[in-house]
């Protein structure tokens, strides 16, 4: 029977094999899924998936502001500019789910790799 410490193991095995590139595209393959699913879903699940996607943006604004990140200034500028827009869709009282998950989709295509 699998159990959670297999389950970590797992995870950790494999994520030694795909970059840190793949990694973070899942990550906002995961928030761009839970967008979907909100997108014409309740008030809750709409919550939910926004405050994931906040803080999904948050840190990737914390990581580009970090002094030791390698990316080059202007496309730390440009990435930072797009999370902006992206936290004030959020703020707005009916956020648009299609813009989001179409930022998140570019976002991830580029750290995969894919034009």
């Amino acid at each position: 029977m699998l159990n959670a410490s297999h389950a970590i193991q797992a995870y950790k095995t494999a994520s030694r094999y795909r970059s840190q590139r793949d990694q973070e595209a899942d990550v906002f393959r995961h928030a761009i899924t839970a967008l979907k699913g909100a997108r014409n879903a309740g008030p809750i699940q709409q919550i939910r998936a926004l405050a994931d996607n906040r803080r999904l943006w948050m840190m990737v604004s914390d990581l580009l502001r970090d002094p030791g990140n390698a990316l080059p200034d202007p496309l730390k500028a440009s990435i930072l500019s797009v999370g902006l827009t992206v936290q004030r869709e959020m703020d707005q009282e009916s956020p648009d789910f299609d813009f989001l998950i179409s930022i998140n989709e570019n976002i991830a295509a580029g750290l995969a790799g894919q034009p």
